[in-house]
């Protein structure tokens, strides 16, 4: 099998580091290896393949030679250095916000778009919103038996959505009021993240959605190539360490049953359902942590809407939401012969 030579962009960050993970648990074909991160971050050793690997400074040149390039830095750093990797030859996938809605580059999630990614004129290729991946996964293989109208969405997101900065809020504000502080003094987030929860991420719009919500929207149309779909999303950010959970209103073209969907869905790949309530048995973020697919459960019809189901869906938003996504993209693109 031909081996890749493959930069990481990002490489100390949360999702950095998720990325040399899933490239280690999948046996990923890599010639080599080069870990890029910020002027504060050059000098550190990670540890890829049981081997210590120093972290370079992402400069332009950092791409010659480089087959395939991972980014999980922000939006300001991928539009700046992925035109020059992908000038370099490296095929780009980017998992910031900064090309997901540029009509020339493709918006991918395995299970549902590949053929998208084999039209990368620009040589970069996006990867979704962590909350938009894990609802299309789920979406998607009802849609193709039964075509989807309109979809009402609430999520409920995890801390390490805005990455370790995340993690650690939460867990200082969540030590200084379990020792008896009234109130914590947010930082990263807009408000108190521990014991709490707030309808607030990223900034708002004119719209008054916030960029978040209309992210859900505008990538979900692009994914699953339906331009029309209605769709309504609240954002919520809640006390979680790791796992994005989603309440999710579907209204189909046609009737649809329960027990319909069920059976598409345990045949969808990259889902699994955990769906007996009476037996307390449905997705949950804590136990999911760590794991690849996208679990559904709560599968019911909706009481309001004759055409309609309602369901719970459940994902670790670091790997599927992220790097795993991003790996799978390229190898989905290594299996067709596009890299």
């Amino acid at each position: 099998m031909k081996q890749y030579s493959v930069a990481i962009v990002g490489a100390t960050g949360v999702v950095g580091l998720e990325f040399i993970r899933v490239l280690e648990q999948h046996g990923f074909p890599m010639s080599s290896i080069r870990l890029c991160a910020s002027d504060r971050s050059a000098g550190k050793k990670l540890m890829v393949n049981n081997q210590a690997v120093e972290v370079e400074e992402t400069t332009n040149a950092s791409f010659k030679g480089i087959d395939i390039a991972l980014f999980s830095a922000g939006s300001d750093q991928s539009r700046h250095f992925s035109p020059i990797a992908a000038k370099a030859g490296a095929v780009v996938i980017d998992n910031s916000a900064a090309w997901r809605m540029d009509p020339e580059v493709p918006l991918v999630v395995p299970e549902i778009n590949p053929e998208d990614a084999k039209t990368h004129n620009k040589g970069i290729i996006a990867n979704p919103n962590c909350s938009t991946i894990q609802m299309v996964v789920a979406l998607n293989p009802l849609h193709k038996v039964n075509p989807i109208k309109r979809v009402v969405v609430a999520t409920y997101q995890a801390a390490s959505g805005i990455g370790s900065g995340g993690i650690e809020e939460l867990r200082e504000q969540t030590g200084l009021l379990l020792k008896g502080r009234k109130k914590a003094k947010p930082v990263i987030f807009p408000q108190q993240i521990a014991f709490n929860l707030f309808p607030h991420i990223d900034v708002f719009l004119d719209n008054d959605y916030t960029k978040e919500e209309w992210k859900m929207v505008q990538e979900t149309r692009k994914i699953m190539h339906a331009p029309k779909m209605a769709i309504s999303a609240t954002c919520v950010r809640v006390p979680v360490y790791i796992g994005h959970s989603e309440a999710v209103w579907v209204e189909f073209t046609h009737e649809m049953s329960p027990e319909e969907a069920r059976r598409i869905l345990k045949k969808a790949p990259g889902v699994k359902v955990i769906d007996d309530p009476m037996k307390s048995k449905y997705p949950q973020p804590y136990p999911i942590a760590g794991t690849d697919d996208v679990f559904v459960g709560r599968i019911r019809r909706d009481s309001s809407h004759p055409k309609g189901l309602v369901m719970w869906v459940v994902a670790d938003n670091l790997r599927k939401g992220a790097a795993l996504n991003a790996v799978q993209i390229a190898e989905a693109m290594i299996q067709r012969g596009w890299v």
